[in-house]
């Protein structure tokens, strides 16, 4: 599983706050992994099952992404959290 991949990068890169979390969801009828921004201009990340970047649903200079997924946030359903940094 590629986003895997993603939680071992973010394990590697240091403490944030509030802390690093990979969440996996349905949107438009597909499984994706969306990576909360870390802080203030940062985008957040949203990938498909194969860990192709889709779009960056929040954050960035406007506080709204870079509007290829504005939906997102109303559509995306089945919320699991996959992973969540516990360090300190």
């Amino acid at each position: 599983m590629c986003v895997l991949e993603k939680i071992d990068k973010l394990k590697t890169e240091d403490v944030t706050n509030p802390p690093a979390s990979v969440w996996q969801y349905e949107y438009n009828g597909q499984t994706v992994y969306f990576i909360p921004q870390k802080c203030c201009d940062l985008p957040s990340l949203l990938y498909d099952k194969d860990c192709n970047l889709i779009c960056s649903p929040d954050g960035g200079f406007t506080g709204k992404g870079y509007g290829k997924c504005k939906d997102f946030f109303e559509k995306r359903t089945k919320e699991k959290l996959i992973w969540k940094d516990d360090r300190k």
